[in-house]
């Protein structure tokens, strides 16, 4: 068993999705987000889309820097990821623009104060204002703060995102075909809308990583940060303090600028988008058609923070490329006579785009990854 399942989590969340295997999939089954008709207006010509996602267990190495080094401005990157976690599923399915966000927070109120509530709301006010200024409009709906000491350890950051959008501006993931380019756009670097460096961690598999990466003595002096029940020989077994790896923190980017551009001037070209988050580099093996091959075999080079987690941790190529996005967050499948188009979008926003793989017709549906000297496959 591997260290991740060791320690309560799943990569390809097998059990959620069993759970929820016969409810309704939408009005597309390999779009990135549920597809429902217009419910509220019954108009044909619109759809309806709500998502729910968050920071995830972020906001535990969020409680930890700040407790270790008071700097309580760590919040407001808790709030950007929980944004993006759902703005950027969004965007795979076209929406761009006109969006409502509703905010959960949970918290244990002995342990996290009013002033981080503060830092959670008016970070995420600071982050929708960033993106109007990019002609992206997402309008805070208010939400549901709640004490619940008894279910939450410390605290959980999620939101509701939902739009009603044009049925004729959906990325339904069914145009992606044989013969197809995927231009990946980077998780790392420094957009032109960004403050500063972005590691490219985003909010995935930090479950089993902050335990591979952060030294004991954070099991030492806050037991509330972790899991009671887990062997003692998978808590907290790296090497590091977090101030001395603060990238680990670094608040999700979202690609909504970028993306509205690519979908306002190129809509019809765009096959397919698929945001590699929960699954990371195999993230596409849900959302492509049957009777596809993806080959990725031109990835970015792995951004440092990674590789620090692999070495932590121990574990192989399969499994890092299946947690983590690995420096590449978001895909785009297009025709390749359009690739040098979406690039050069992204370049205009100083994102790293390239063509990182093809799409190949199969008997059967299957992902090979090539990285370094070796050939990773998926199914």
């Amino acid at each position: 068993m591997s260290l991740y399942s060791r320690r309560g989590v799943s990569a390809q969340k097998e059990e959620v999705h069993y759970a929820v295997k016969d409810l309704y999939q939408g009005l597309y089954k390999k779009a990135f987000c549920k597809v429902y008709p217009d419910y509220l207006t019954d108009n044909d010509d619109y759809v309806n889309i709500m998502h729910a996602d968050g920071a995830g267990t972020k906001s535990i190495l969020a409680y930890l820097y700040w407790k270790e080094t008071g700097d309580i401005s760590v919040w407001r990157g808790i709030a950007q990821d929980a944004i993006v976690m759902n703005l950027d599923d969004l965007i795979c399915v076209g929406v761009y623009d006109k969006i409502l966000f509703s905010s959960t927070i949970d918290r244990n109120k002995n342990l996290i104060p009013a002033e981080v509530l503060k830092e959670i709301i008016d970070g995420s006010e600071e982050f929708f204002e960033l993106m109007r200024s990019c002609g992206v409009n997402i309008y805070y709906m208010g939400g549901e703060t709640a004490d619940v000491g008894d279910v939450v350890r410390t605290i959980a950051v999620n939101g509701t995102m939902t739009a009603r959008w044009p049925k004729s501006g959906i990325v339904t993931n069914e145009k992606i075909r044989p013969g197809d380019v995927i231009v990946g756009l980077a998780s790392y670097g420094k957009a032109i809308y960004e403050k500063e460096y972005n590691s490219g961690i985003a909010s995935n598999g930090l479950t089993s990583a902050r335990h591979d990466i952060l030294e004991n003595y954070y099991a030492q002096h806050f037991p509330e940060s972790y899991d009671p029940s887990l062997s003692g020989d998978v808590v907290y077994i790296g090497k590091h303090r977090i101030n001395d790896i603060k990238e680990i923190l670094s608040p999700t980017r979202t690609f909504a600028p970028v993306m509205k551009q690519i979908l306002k001037k190129h809509f019809d070209d765009v096959h397919g988008l698929i945001h590699c988050s929960g699954g990371g580099q195999t993230k596409c093996l849900k959302y492509v058609p049957d009777f596809v091959r993806i080959v990725k075999k031109d990835l970015f080079e792995v951004p440092p923070i990674f590789n620090k987690i692999k070495e932590a941790s121990g574990v192989g190529n399969h499994e890092m490329y299946q947690v983590f996005n690995m420096g590449c967050r978001m895909e785009i499948y297009i025709p390749e006579n359009k690739a040098a188009e979406i690039m050069d979008i992204a370049d205009a926003f100083e994102i790293e785009a390239k063509i990182i793989g093809k799409v190949e017709s199969s008997e059967e549906k299957e992902l090979i990854i090539e990285c370094a000297d070796e050939i990773l496959y998926y199914q």
